[in-house]
């Protein structure tokens, strides 16, 4: 990862950082999202990498070599929409009104949902933050100095909204099921959404997929990290019995009594592996 994506990753990460401490249930959704957008700027170096430069006058380039996949990715090649998305997609009609549209978002535990035309294709997307805006203006009809008036002025069109179609957020951002996850990702970490109505080829609602389904398909789960540690812990250790290995959100843990001399090496080992977030030292020397 470059560190324009470095820095890139950090401030996404930054910007959906409250301004009060993170209470313990929102610490795990937090580390997702880092997690999410690090295995995002990692296809973006890859597809960067596997991009040729161009060729100068006169001159043949040779034939690109086999590209090779970003390492924190899972079957890159072959993983598609279809089998992350979540079918069937909750909608909404573009007639259906504000309150059973925010009745809808609560009912569903959604933060938005699609706007679906008679021929069920997708016309917008409408979210808790369009919801807000009418509601915020149907509070306050009046507000005053200019801070006030900058307020008016850009929910305006909102205010006026009694239907899905009439607050919905459009042209949707939408992706196919064909497409690779990784190509999902990259729409969505771009467009800085979190849920992507999934279309046919003709722009009919099939499914939707979160962020949450592309980081699971993009980021390997604590088991499979804790596998591969414990199989590091074999290799290093005569008694692989002597230390426990736990994982939560990528984050290892490493207990046990140890000989101090092998601790550095296993801890340095354990944090290259793929989607480790960090290790924690709970070891003891012998």
């Amino acid at each position: 990862m470059s560190d324009f994506e470095h820095s890139s990753t950090e401030k996404e990460a930054r910007r959906t950082t409250p301004g009060r401490p993170w209470t313990p249930r929102e610490e795990p959704g937090q580390d997702a999202l880092r997690r999410y957008l690090a295995a995002v700027a990692a296809v973006t170096s890859a597809r960067s990498a596997e991009e040729p430069e161009p060729a100068a006058a006169g001159v043949t380039p040779e034939p690109p070599a086999p590209a090779t996949p970003a390492p924190s990715l899972r079957r890159p090649a072959v993983l598609r929409v279809r089998d992350v998305m979540q079918v069937p997609a909750a909608s909404v009609p573009g007639d259906m009104p504000f309150l059973d549209v925010a009745r809808t978002l609560a009912r569903e535990q959604v933060s938005a949902v699609p706007v679906v035309d008679a021929g069920d294709h997708v016309i917008g997307v409408v979210s808790e933050s369009d919801l807000l805006a009418k509601a915020a203006v149907m509070a306050e009809p009046h507000r005053h100095g200019p801070v006030g008036r900058l307020w008016q002025h850009r929910l305006y069109d909102k205010s006026h909204g009694d239907t899905a179609a009439t607050l919905m957020t459009f042209p949707p951002v939408t992706v196919h099921p064909a497409q690779q996850v990784t190509d999902a990702a990259w729409t969505a970490a771009r467009a800085r959404l979190k849920r992507l109505p999934v279309t046919d080829y003709r722009g009919r609602l099939v499914g939707v997929v979160s962020r949450r389904d592309l980081l699971r398909a993009l980021v390997r789960d604590d088991a499979e990290i804790r596998t591969e540690v414990e199989s590091l812990v074999r290799q290093h250790l005569v008694d692989p019995r002597a230390v426990e290995v736990t994982v939560e959100n990528g984050v290892v843990t490493m207990s046990g009594r140890l000989d101090k001399a092998v601790i550095p090496e296993l801890l340095a080992s354990v944090r290259e592996v793929d989607d480790v977030v960090d290790v924690v030292d709970a070891t003891e020397a012998a």
